[in-house]
């Protein structure tokens, strides 16, 4: 075998080439995303619908108008609600009543008083009425109760042990509606 001059750079390239190492992609920074206002697909933040919901790619509401639309909306159910609730309860009361009996009750220290209401309205309805002592305008000597349902028109009495009171000094009782 005989060897042949070369020139240097024949010499080099006789070897095996040495392999380029792959180059490492740069790390991309993960794009913030949200639900689509529709679907729930994810679209980056800057978008309030996704292709899918805007295929012709109108413009979005502004947070504005979607927050006042919301505000809107919570101002109607308000309203709706306290509209109802007259509904429900108008016609019942105004409401008489009054103290017919006083009498020990079956517990010593306790009076029994029966009260008489009657609905003055158009439509059934219960009365709180506030039971105390004319004779001493404590708080600590009355007593918040709630009488039985009372058609319209008509009148109950039920009584209300208390433990304040004489047999002596009938009590005095207010009654109003909701």
């Amino acid at each position: 075998m005989a060897l042949i001059a070369r020139p240097w750079h024949h010499r080099f390239a006789m070897t095996s080439p040495i392999p380029a190492t792959p180059a490492q992609p740069t790390p991309r920074q993960p794009i913030l995303t949200h639900g689509c206002a529709r679907c729930g697909a994810p679209i980056p933040l800057d978008v309030g619908l996704c292709e899918r919901c805007n295929p012709l790619g109108l413009k979005d509401s502004a947070s504005s108008q979607v927050h006042g639309s919301v505000i809107l909306a919570v101002g109607v159910a308000i309203a709706g609600l306290a509209i109802a609730g007259h509904l429900a309860v108008a016609g019942i009361g105004p409401f008489t009543s009054k103290v017919t009996e006083m009498r020990a009750g079956s517990t010593n220290g306790l009076i029994v008083a029966t009260i008489s209401v009657t609905n003055q309205g158009t439509t059934a309805g219960t009365a709180t009425c506030r039971v105390s002592d004319p004779a001493d305008r404590g708080i600590d000597h009355s007593d918040i109760v709630y009488s039985p349902r009372v058609a319209a028109g008509a009148t109950i009495t039920f009584d209300h042990e208390a433990r304040f009171g004489s047999v002596d000094r009938p009590f005095s009782v207010t009654c109003s509606g909701p």
